[in-house]
């Protein structure tokens, strides 16, 4: 498997203030890659810097194994690029709109773009202007899938959409992509979840890690065990143990490098013996949140 974007230790500060901080990642290819993080944490940035629309203070943006400064007009024909704040000739009509695009890209899919304005339900004679913000996006959407891009890049779509309307871009995407390699940003994490394969989670311009969905949800689970001896408590925490919370009888964490040989060793090292161990495992949103709190305590 091959790379399609790559950053190499990339930074960019505006004056004083660093946005990303040597950043390090890599999208493979035919990946489904979810760049989340709260606001603010870089990701606009990032995608900017590999589209070529701002330019980095350090490093290295790579784009099909090239320097993203040095793309070609072909090399762009390629992508697919749909952000939350898309700019669009509002006095155009969806079907003009979508004819106006075709003379660019080489391999525009006549039979292909009329297939997504039907599974878009986009009205082909309403102005751009007069579509609802949902419209707008399906109408972008349709724009940057009608050529078959080999990538697709997706900067927070989702951000004001209604959920029937986040769940028909979803479908439009996997149904759409041909095996293109997809790169999508957003907070909006439940949503991320229900498709990415591979997870990337930036804070503060730093990528804190960056694997595959499956291997991220099996490390990480909450912990809550009831102390068979309650005045028992452990000089120092595992690393690999966040939020921790005791109480009298009761020790609460989670695990982020769970093994359940290894995780419960430990603890009956620390603890000694204990009437419950409950392991739960975490959606997204809670390994997300999880990982913010530590962030902020560490700060």
């Amino acid at each position: 498997m091959t790379n399609i974007l790559r950053t190499i230790d990339l930074s960019k500060r505006f004056r004083k203030t660093v946005v990303l901080d040597h950043l390090n990642m890599i999208v493979p290819e035919h990946s489904v890659y979810g760049l989340v993080g709260p606001n603010g944490a870089g990701k606009t940035t990032t995608i900017k810097i590999l589209m070529n629309s701002r330019q980095a203070t350090e490093g290295v943006a790579e784009v099909f194994g090239c320097d993203s400064r040095r793309l070609s007009p072909e090399d762009f024909t390629q992508i697919g690029y749909v952000s939350e704040n898309q700019q669009m000739p509002e006095w155009m009509t969806v079907e003009y709109f979508m004819n106006y695009l075709r003379p660019f890209y080489p391999d525009w899919d006549v039979m292909r773009a009329q297939e997504l304005l039907r599974l878009f339900e986009l009205p082909p004679d309403r102005k751009i202007r007069n579509l609802s913000h949902g419209m707008r996006m399906k109408a972008a959407l349709a724009s940057s899938l009608a050529y078959r891009p080999r990538l697709i890049v997706l900067d927070e779509p989702f951000t004001g959409l209604d959920a029937l309307v986040r769940d028909e871009l979803i479908e439009g995407v996997l149904e759409c992509a041909d095996g293109a390699t997809i790169l999508i940003s957003s907070h909006d994490l439940s949503e991320v979840e229900s498709f990415a394969s591979h997870i990337g989670y930036l804070d503060r311009g730093r990528l804190q890690f960056s694997e595959e969905m499956t291997s991220l949800v099996d490390r990480f689970r909450e912990i809550e065990i009831t102390l068979a001896n309650p005045s028992q408590s452990p000089i120092s925490w595992p690393a690999a143990w966040l939020n921790t919370e005791q109480s009298a009888a009761v020790v609460r964490f989670v695990d982020t490098q769970f093994d359940q040989e290894r995780t419960i060793a430990e603890v009956h090292r620390l603890f000694g013996n204990t009437h419950q161990i409950s392991v739960n495992p975490m959606p997204l949103r809670a390994i997300f949140v999880t990982l913010a709190k530590a962030g902020r305590k560490a700060a």
